[in-house]
């Protein structure tokens, strides 16, 4: 088997891995790095002008792995791609979402290559994903010869996808983004032990340590008593999250401690296509039984779409939860002005509950000090950090720890790191070289060619 990464500056990014395995050539998804923009952002598919690709497998949709596919469809218009049934649902969305982006984007750049595809080409595309139930192996016929691939359930978001490809006497498992825990809308990974040849595994987390007393429930009852103290007090909480699963994912576990007594009423705010998803989570819930979550739960809650027209400095309503997107405060997104309304109050706080960027907004917030002066630079707008800030562990990705202990069951040929920056993937190398030294580790440069 000889594969490629696609990644242009290598991390986590613009995720998208060439593999070809005998007569078959396929790519890994076919990500958009959330860093860069324009070209700049895609994975390097000028190595693949040359070919003819069989088919692309999607390990879910996430940006960072779908928000380059419609780009790579039109240089390869006779390929299909081969989804979960979630995802083929999800992902025209996602993408209509991601032209959207773009185009203000361009606007506000004058970047001339933007949008990088149409309305047109997503609407297109969406035909040529083709929806492979979990658990169900596939078997896919060309060139006289067969290759059988089987979905299974990831954890980690909606339609997440562990894929295990088999291919004569040999057995490939990707893990795609997985989380093993359980959430309360979606169940956790599901991957069969054992029998195991290679290894394709993401490594986000490899530079995160646990300690032997994490507990995931402790850390959402410390959520649920921190927005309660913070409502309390009369100030509003921010809480940033991801519109696809984070902001699905939190709103239910605020409807769980309402229920409980545990959390104070109070107006709630969600943003546009966090709301949109959510009716799409209720169709696959009704449809597959996969996720857990209907949206007579924003009826109950009483959930309000924020306001087109804020205005810097001030909160739509005091004494309210803001439950928007983007999850790391990324410029012009709604908790990016929310925060800017809310930031120079101490009885106002603001909730992180999963990984933020160091060089975003929100990681630079993070890092900075009560007291110091923040800048909102698309607002044109500075205020003094006086909001309490507040972080739980929370995370969509399996701990590092876990991941460990999964390779060690399945004891594989060959492991492959991706989806981690430099230092994960030396925690995962090192430790691996340390328990299991058999086992050949590969941590692929990019646009380097490697036979495993």
């Amino acid at each position: 088997m000889r594969l490629v990464d696609l990644n242009t500056v290598g991390g986590i990014g613009a995720n998208s891995i060439f593999v070809e395995l005998g007569p078959f050539r396929f790519v890994i998804d076919a990500g958009m790095h959330p860093k860069l923009s324009g070209n700049r952002a895609l994975p390097d598919f000028r190595q693949l002008k040359d070919l003819t690709l069989d088919f692309v497998l999607l390990t879910h949709c996430h940006l960072d792995h779908l928000g380059g596919l419609p780009v790579l469809m039109r240089y390869q218009p006779d390929t299909c791609v081969f989804s979960s049934t979630a995802s083929k649902e999800i992902a025209p969305r996602m993408l209509l979402n991601s032209c959207a982006v773009m185009k203000r984007q361009k606007f506000e750049s004058g970047m001339s290559e933007l949008p990088l595809y149409s309305r047109k080409e997503v609407r297109n595309l969406n035909n040529r994903i083709m929806p492979v139930p979990y658990n169900r192996p596939y078997v896919f016929y060309a060139h006289g010869d067969k290759i059988v691939f089987n979905f299974q359930p990831a954890g980690h978001v909606v339609g997440a996808s562990g894929v295990i490809i088999s291919y004569k006497n040999r057995k490939i498992l990707i893990t795609g983004d997985v989380l093993f825990a359980p959430l309360r809308t979606l169940s956790g990974a599901q991957f069969p032990r054992g029998n195991i040849d290679t290894l394709i595994m993401e490594t986000t987390r490899g530079m995160t340590e646990r300690t032997s007393s994490f507990d995931r429930e402790s850390q959402i009852d410390a959520l649920i008593s921190t927005l309660d103290k913070g409502l309390g007090k009369g100030g509003s909480v921010l809480i940033p999250v991801f519109a696809f699963g984070r902001m699905q994912e939190i709103l239910s576990l605020i409807s769980e401690a309402r229920s409980k007594g545990k959390l104070r009423h109070s107006p709630i705010y969600a943003s546009g296509l966090g709301i949109d998803l959510a009716k799409m989570f209720d169709s696959i819930s009704r449809k597959t039984g996969l996720v857990n979550f209907r949206k007579r739960l924003f009826k109950e809650l009483q959930v309000q779409p924020l306001p087109r027209n804020l205005e810097t400095g001030k909160l739509p309503t005091p004494n309210s939860l803001y439950v928007l997107s983007s999850g790391m405060l990324v410029e012009n997104t709604p908790s990016y002005k929310i925060a800017a309304s809310l930031l120079d109050n101490g009885k106002n706080t603001i909730c992180w509950v999963g990984y933020c960027d160091p060089d975003t907004p929100g990681g630079r917030l993070l890092a900075a000090k009560q007291g110091d002066l923040f800048p909102f630079d698309s607002l044109n707008f500075e205020c003094r950090i006086k909001a309490q800030i507040e972080k739980f562990d929370l995370s969509g990705h399996a701990d590092r720890e876990e991941l460990v202990q999964f390779a060690l069951d399945i004891n594989p040929r060959v492991i492959v790191l991706t989806h981690g920056e430099e230092t994960a993937r030396n925690w995962f190398r090192n430790s691996f070289k340390e328990l299991i030294p058999r086992t050949r580790i590969v941590d692929p440069e990019p646009l380097e060619s490697y036979v495993v």
